[in-house]
């Protein structure tokens, strides 16, 4: 009796290890997930590419933007200087307002 639990248990074995061995159904089962996993990973790298490079263009049209306020900043004092040509003369009086 002994035996044959002892045989049993090495046929159960036996075919636990067939199921779960290298069978062709097992790697192609592999394949297919080593497939999915590259192709998750392939748009992970272009989802970080696109992401540099609109982090990129951010800081390019960020940099522009503060070109255009420091050339803005030296325009205000050259603006500041220049007068209108009337500037000397007074302003009209009330005194000449039309009298009703």
């Amino acid at each position: 009796m002994k035996k044959i639990i002892a045989l049993s248990a090495v046929l159960v074995l036996g075919a636990i290890g067939m199921a779960c061995g290298d069978s062709g159904t097992n790697n192609a089962v592999v394949n297919a997930n080593k497939a999915i996993a590259n192709a998750v990973n392939a748009a992970q790298s272009a989802a970080n590419t696109m992401t540099n490079a609109a982090q990129s263009a951010a800081n390019t049209m960020t940099s522009a933007a503060n070109q255009m306020s420091s050339a803005a900043n030296a325009m205000k004092p050259a603006n500041s200087m220049v007068k209108p040509a009337n500037m000397d003369k007074a302003p009209p009086s009330s005194a000449n307002a039309t009298k009703k």
